[in-house]
């Protein structure tokens, strides 16, 4: 890894060597940093980003990678706290397409999201064939169908009723969405027009987490822009059911770890709800 400090621009200010999360820079007292182990860098750009003269060299990171920020342009503490309570999973879509400049900025917002050791392992799958997504309802139905056979009886239920009532809400609400998709009307993707499948190699140890990172930057991004987003438990639920056999209708050997249904909504909401309050211990 080429990474080099200019003496001559260098202000020994020191940044670079207190943001490096794994000492790649060493400081003498009131002297230039050094390059001590740049075979140790992750590529995560701290050291580009907080050096107030441009003075860091990084391979990966030439002047064209390098952007300013202008603070002034942030959204104030009350305009993101708007912004997050303001986010809902709004079903109900029109039929038009979401256009693809909003797909493109919805994926850029959730690929600058943090990952485990900026291992940068996320992926993304944008579906919009019809009949793909089609497919996806009709994988995740059957899966849930599958599932369920063994529970509609009176014992099964019985038994459920007493260790695990939660489940028996879903063996109508199944039954009755085969019925509404035989009808034309998907409840599982609520008739979006976009599905964006979010996915990391199984060798990520951490796929989960940067996934969901990833997702939760998406969502925010699409609420910004008008969008609505809904996040896809039920097909997410079937695809750790069986993700051999969703591999082969997305084409990917990934994991898929967040599943977001995206569509233009029919209205938006003029108001949002308090949540209840959190529940903070403090040491």
């Amino acid at each position: 890894m080429k990474i080099s400090i200019s003496a001559e621009t260098c202000i020994k200010c020191g940044k670079c060597v207190k943001v490096c999360p794994i000492y790649v820079f060493t400081q003498e007292s009131k002297a230039v940093p050094v390059v001590a182990n740049p075979g140790m860098c992750i590529k995560c750009g701290q050291c580009v980003s907080v050096c107030p003269t441009s003075s860091v060299s990084h391979e990966l990171f030439p002047s064209e990678k390098v952007h300013s920020i202008d603070y002034s342009m942030l959204p104030t503490a009350d305009s993101m706290m708007l912004l997050l309570k303001s986010r809902r999973s709004n079903r109900a879509l029109k039929k038009t397409p979401v256009p693809n400049e909003l797909l493109d900025k919805i994926i850029e917002a959730a690929n600058v999201a943090p990952t485990a050791s900026n291992s940068q392992q996320v992926n993304y799958t944008l579906i919009t064939d019809q009949v793909k997504l089609k497919e996806i309802t009709e994988f995740t139905l059957s899966s849930f169908e599958s599932k369920l056979k063994f529970l509609d009886n009176k014992i099964a239920k019985y038994l459920l009723g007493k260790t695990s009532p939660k489940l028996l809400r879903y063996i109508p609400l199944v039954k009755e969405m085969r019925r509404q998709f035989s009808e034309g009307n998907d409840l599982i993707l609520r008739n979006a027009p976009v599905l964006l499948l979010i996915h990391s190699p199984k060798s990520n140890q951490y796929k989960e987490v940067d996934c969901n990172l990833a997702y939760q930057n998406g969502s925010l991004m699409a609420q910004a822009l008008g969008v609505s987003q809904i996040y896809g438990g039920f097909v997410l639920n079937a695809v750790r059911g069986n993700s051999k056999g969703f591999a082969k209708i997305i084409n990917t050997e990934e994991v898929v770890c967040a599943v977001m249904a995206l569509g233009m909504p029919q209205f938006s909401y003029p108001n949002y709800v308090d949540r209840k309050d959190a529940n903070v211990g403090r040491l």
